[in-house]
């Protein structure tokens, strides 16, 4: 038997990633979906009438082992990759969707779900049971269980050649990343740069035995790069490399994948009766329709677009008179940002960095969930790892009973993508009486210890930690009966939330006095520095507001129209920015072809999400700033009624339940000075 289909026996019931061979995955797998068909044929074969537990509850624990497997496997392929495991992802990928395909696409499976749907007013649900049944029947009645069959055999061919490219995608994304470097051998071509970045990068290039320093496209190396390097010839080139990636004349390009995504969502939606894929997707969001998301972004555009073009001015001007630069390109606007920042608030993040030790900022964020909601973590070294980077450790409760397992990975390797996500490799559901607690993880990349340095943290890699935490603490803290309602299973437009929270605790003093201890002479961070942390918060906030509408705006172009016409991925890109861009067009450069989050991952025509999770979270901590950052009655009722809850009812219940009211815009626009 393999040792991926039996339950695991270890501490905990947690993944034996060191047992765990690359070729144990597809039998694994293969195995997996054998017993999860067999579990559907059951539910459909049984002769008793469909009721809410013989055919709701069963689907909903049919395919328990092969979601386990399957979350190993493409959790490890985000954070441990390698050629091999891509090859089996490919071959696995469409055996998945056409299992999906199968379960929805079976009649007498929708037959007997669709029976207890239409008894649903006479079965005295809980909200919890009510909400699953309409999960179920949604998710048949919305992937063509209504279809006639031969729209039900294109909706399949649809799936797999979907499911295929979103992983070829992503992995032309990482290719490019990787196949980067740029070497530097003068050291005046250093200039400016932070000495840990040399010294990482010095690090980088000894282990490749070569002389001087290398710089590449992972983020820890490329943004202070960008930022602080004085050589504006060097940024120029690093940063068109960056803005290349799938959009170079090579085996990587991603400009035919994008339309072919693009225009197979389109007549995916079509042919389930929708105008568009933004109008299939956001059926199931807190903001309905694709209507109300551009009146959102424009809404907001209107508000932001004045003060980005001010702090434009500003920075321009600020770059003449420094340096006598008229014309700001787009590897000058992080350097001029950081130099004028410097001057208005005399702060940086060289400055900053030595109170923010790696350990320190994680063990800041376990202190504040400790206060917030009585959570101990624990680290712990019999559970195992899938690398030697990655930490353990058990959260337990005021009674000491066990929350979660939590894994923290937070340094950048070659098998690993960019970025920062939070992922779960169990989560949490009450089964037979048991209430199985979830396995949590949180993945960054930020720079790794030196030989004279610890990890230190810029300040805006502290707000990523909390960031990711708080997404882990919505899946830690779920207390609900079935998995795909529990922890982070919640509208899109809502999931953002309990992630962008907890990142206001990182600019309050009471909290920062937790973790922000110099990492040499232990000093608490400096009165003056908190002050001027809070201060600079809303620096070129007009900016920053555009910039994430752009993207947003560049979502519902691709997914809230007839895609079909677009012909060319980089004039149409060019065409949707216009009116929110500030610096000059870069001809070898394309965001959507890396565009990750809405061509790879489940962001798309949800990329709006981050600014309507925005206006939640101001409003959200707003309610704390009245009562006390670490109020335990606001803190309780926002782990009862957001936390724990899941998808168990609808978000703005939920919300209202702990805020009292809806959500109000006025404290975000306060937060980000654009009132």
């Amino acid at each position: 038997m393999n040792i991926l289909t039996q339950k695991f026996v270890n501490k905990h019931n947690t993944a034996p990633f060191s047992q765990i061979k690359m070729d144990d995955y597809l039998p694994a797998i293969k195995e997996g979906i054998a017993q999860t068909r067999s579990e559907i044929d059951a539910i459909v074969a049984n002769p008793e009438t469909p009721t809410f537990e013989n055919t709701v509850v069963a689907l909903e624990f049919a395919g328990q082992t092969l979601d386990r497997i399957t979350s190993i496997f493409f959790n490890l392929n985000s954070a441990e990759t390698s050629d091999q495991m891509q090859k089996i992802a490919q071959e696995v990928s469409p055996m998945l969707t056409e299992l999906s395909n199968d379960i929805t696409l079976n009649t007498a499976l929708f037959e007997r779900i669709k029976t207890v749907y239409n008894q649903k007013d006479e079965l005295a649900l809980s909200t919890e049971q009510a909400m699953l049944l309409d999960k179920k029947y949604k998710n048949f009645s919305r992937n063509g269980a209504l279809l006639p069959e031969n729209k039900k055999a294109r909706l399949r061919e649809i799936d797999t050649e979907l499911a295929k490219l979103k992983l070829t995608f992503g992995e032309n994304v990482l290719a490019e990343t990787n196949a980067y470097q740029l070497h530097i051998t003068k050291a005046e071509d250093l200039s400016g740069l932070p000495e840990g970045t040399i010294e990482a990068a010095r690090t980088l290039a000894k282990s490749q035995e070569k002389e001087g320093w290398i710089f590449t496209l992972d983020m820890p190396s490329y943004q202070p790069f960008i930022t602080y390097a004085d050589n504006r010839e060097l940024r120029k080139t690093l940063a068109i490399a960056y803005g290349k990636k799938g959009f170079q004349d090579n085996a990587f390009n991603n400009e035919n994948n994008v339309l072919r995504i693009a225009n197979l969502r389109h007549e995916r939606a079509n042919l389930l009766g929708y105008k568009t894929h933004a109008d299939f997707v956001l059926e199931e969001r807190m903001a309905q329709t694709p209507e109300k998301v551009k009146a959102f972004l424009n809404d907001l555009l209107t508000k932001a677009k004045p003060a980005a073009e001010r702090e434009f001015k500003q920075l321009t001007a600020f770059a003449e008179k420094q340096d006598g630069i008229t014309q700001l390109e787009k590897w000058d606007g992080a350097y001029y940002s950081e130099k004028l920042r410097q001057e208005l608030f005399n702060l940086d993040d060289e400055k900053l960095k030595p109170y923010f030790k790696l350990e320190n900022v994680q063990h800041g964020a376990f202190e504040v969930a400790n206060k917030l909601f009585g959570l101990t973590f624990t680290e712990v070294f019999d559970i195992d790892k899938y690398h030697e980077d990655v930490h353990t450790f058990e959260v337990t409760d005021e009674k000491g009973e066990l929350v979660a397992i939590f894994y923290s990975d937070f340094f950048p390797r070659k098998g690993k993508r960019n970025g920062a996500w939070m992922t779960s490799f169990k989560p949490q559901y009450v089964k037979d009486g048991v209430n199985e607690r979830p396995h949590v993880s949180i993945v960054c990349n930020f720079t790794k210890p030196t030989e004279t340095k610890p990890s230190l943290l810029t300040f805006n890699e502290v707000t990523t930690l909390f960031h990711e935490f708080g997404h882990a603490l919505h899946g830690m803290l779920a207390n609900t009966t079935y998995p795909s309602l529990s922890g982070t299973s919640v509208y899109w437009d809502f999931v953002e939330l309990p992630s962008q929270v907890m990142e206001n605790w990182c600019y309050e003093p009471e909290a920062l006095a937790l973790f922000a201890h110099h990492y040499e002479t232990g000093e608490i961070i400096p009165q003056e520095y908190v002050d001027k942390i809070k201060e600079s918060a809303s620096f070129l906030e007009g900016m920053a507001t555009l910039r994430q509408l752009s993207f947003g705006l560049l979502d519902m172009d691709f997914h809230g129209a007839d895609s079909s016409g677009i012909t060319n991925v980089k004039a149409f890109e060019k065409k949707s920015m216009e009116n929110t861009a500030l610096y000059p067009d870069v001809a070898e450069n394309c965001m959507s072809v890396s565009f990750s989050h809405i061509f790879q991952g489940g962001y798309s025509s949800g990329y709006y999400s981050y600014k309507w999770a925005e206006v939640l979270d101001a409003d959200a901590f707003a309610y704390f700033q009245e009562n006390g950052i670490f109020n335990k009655e606001v803190a309780d009722k926002f782990k009862d009624y957001v936390l724990s809850q899941g998808g168990t009812d609808h978000p703005m219940t939920l919300y209202k339940k702990f805020r009292g009211q809806e959500p109000k815009p006025e404290a975000l626009l306060k937060r980000a000075g654009l009132l």
